[in-house]
């Protein structure tokens, strides 16, 4: 479990029990008592013993296990491929393509880590503009002059915050590690439960921040095997805090590291498309596997959990390191998800930042003109992407003349919290009226991850793959609509919160959660179901472009 975050927030905390949900929350009804999207009351009500196609949903996002118990029988397969002979026996330019594409890999292994793009930014303009006199400069040359001036401070205070950090990070444990070996003076040879820590009588800050911190474990692990074990506990995970803070420092804000020659490609051709290698799931596929069983894991077969969409085929483009995705990859996964048979594409990954919007822009128009649903992840800013950048956005940079002003095949996914109240929206989701589409369920999301194991997560990372379930159960059971048909479906069919919430960020403001998203609701599929039974297609193109998917048995 990641525990670093509620160790750090509980120096002087009084004791409290984490409110905890159920591990299906998100496909229950309100009625159940969690605003979770209806997807057991849809599959119950109104589509049992109906017809359904396969349809492919792109993962664009770390790697995926393609092996786990609860995914590996919803894999997409490439059928025009032959395993393991290093040849593109499909002629689609990616040898060994079996169930999707690794543009972050190249002959030689796999990238990892990699830096932000403000880091890359920075270096890019920093040989051109570290000495100049901005007097001196053309009209042209001071835009581009004032932008590295504000990626400059900007790496530079995130460099001065991650050393900050890890320097304190020494005192902290010293400090949590104190408040252990008072509780356990403290409370002598009485077992470690809350009823125990119940009995203590003392106004030590140190035996204090000890009952803070066993009650808390307590109520997240549900037991305590020793003083010995919370030591260790607190070690492993400031040992993680101090790995994140260094990477920081090593990586992700260091303008001298550049994995990109492990891809071996020419990264200043943003057209180049051929590059990477077949391994999908790659060095760390946590996120992407998680978000991948909240899509697709198979339903109802007795282990695990449940994805949303019932009949789906899950393909795992590996694109997001460690770091900020970069955007020639982001545009060539879409192209690959496109031109392989993919109708929905997840895309749980953002930034603010970009490199080169135009080709990223280019493939969402590829997309749109495909008819393919992007679904995309608001971030965990807790900021208002109205008024603060996060990209990829639906948004072409430069509109061509009779192009559209959004696309209309996107759908941009804000984080519900399963608590009612206030406390609706996740305190760290990104929102905003016209920028954030629709909420989805986000907190505290039991999906699959590596080894055949599964994990709660949270983020708009776990919401959008919600959203993308949902499209997919549509697209399935209701293959002639189009894909704008789909995200329409979707946002009007939503259930709509009027109640006031916390503004995530904003520090205890309030406001109705109907003015934090387009629709001010939450993705549903009953009503998404229904929706779609009463409207007419207007898909024109077959169903799948592509012929080399698994059908369902």
């Amino acid at each position: 479990m990641k525990f670093t975050m509620y160790i750090l927030a509980m120096l002087l905390s009084p004791i409290f029990l984490f409110a905890q949900a159920p591990d299906n929350w998100f496909h229950m009804d309100a009625s159940e008592g969690y605003n979770g999207v209806s997807s057991d009351k849809a599959y119950s009500e109104l589509l049992s013993g109906k017809s359904s196609k396969t349809v492919v949903v792109a993962i664009i996002d770390s790697g995926m296990d393609a092996d786990h118990e609860d995914l590996a029988d919803n894999m997409w397969v490439n059928q025009d491929e032959i395993p393991g002979n290093n040849i593109d026996d499909d002629n689609n330019g990616y040898v060994d393509d079996i169930h999707g594409w690794n543009f972050i890999g190249g002959p030689k292994g796999n990238v990892n880590e990699d830096t932000y793009e403000v880091t890359r930014l920075y270096a890019k303009y920093k040989y051109k503009y570290e000495n100049a006199d901005r007097s001196q400069l053309s009209s042209s040359d001071k835009v581009e002059y004032d932008n590295f001036k504000i990626y400059e401070a900007a790496v530079n205070e995130e460099l001065t915050t991650a050393k900050d950090r890890l320097e304190r990070y020494s005192t902290q444990k010293s400090q949590l590690i104190g408040g252990i070996d008072a509780l356990e003076v403290a409370m002598g040879d009485k077992a470690i439960t809350l009823e125990n820590l119940g009995t203590i009588e003392s106004s030590s800050d140190e035996v204090t921040m000890g009952m803070n911190i066993a009650a808390n474990v307590l109520a997240e692990e549900g037991e305590i095997k020793s003083y010995d074990a919370l030591r260790n506990m607190i070690d492993a995970e400031l040992a993680g805090a101090v790995d994140y803070f260094q990477g920081k420092l090593d990586y992700a804000y260091n303008i001298d590291f550049n994995p990109r020659t492990i891809v071996g490609d020419d990264y200043s051709n943003s057209n180049q498309r051929y590059y990477g290698n077949n391994d999908v799931e790659g060095p760390d596929a946590l996120h992407g596997t998680h978000v991948g069983g909240i899509v697709g894991a198979v339903r109802n077969n007795g282990i695990g959990m449940n994805g949303v969409a019932d009949n789906v085929r899950l393909m795992s483009i590996r694109t997001v390191p460690n770091g900020d995705e970069r955007d020639k990859d982001v545009a060539n996964a879409i192209r690959y998800a496109v031109d392989n048979g993919a109708s929905i594409v997840n895309m749980s990954f953002g930034k603010g930042y970009s490199w080169d919007k135009k080709v990223v822009d280019e493939a969402m128009r590829y997309a749109a003109k495909n008819d393919v649903l992007l679904v995309h992840a608001a971030g965990n800013a807790a900021q208002n992407n109205d008024t603060s950048d996060n990209f990829p956005t639906d948004t072409p940079e430069k509109k061509k003349l009779f192009g559209p002003k959004i696309y209309k095949n996107w759908i941009e996914v804000g984080a519900l919290n399963f608590e009612q109240g206030q406390d609706l929206s996740a305190t760290f989701s990104n929102y905003g009226k016209s920028q954030v589409d629709i909420f989805a369920p986000g907190v505290s999301i039991y999906a699959t991850t590596p080894g055949d194991e599964y994990q709660h997560l949270q983020g708009t990372s776990m919401a959008a793959p919600v959203v993308a379930g949902v499209a997919a159960m549509v697209r399935s059971y209701y293959p002639s609509l189009s894909a704008a048909q789909v995200k329409d479906v979707l946002l009007s069919s939503s259930v709509k919160m009027n109640e006031d919430v916390l503004i995530p960020g904003q520090d205890g403001k309030t406001a109705p959660f109907s003015s934090l998203s387009v629709t001010g609701g939450v993705v549903n599929a009953f009503n998404a179901i229904k929706a779609a039974g009463a409207i007419k297609g207007k898909r024109k193109k077959k169903f799948l472009s592509a012929s080399n998917y698994i059908p369902k048995a």
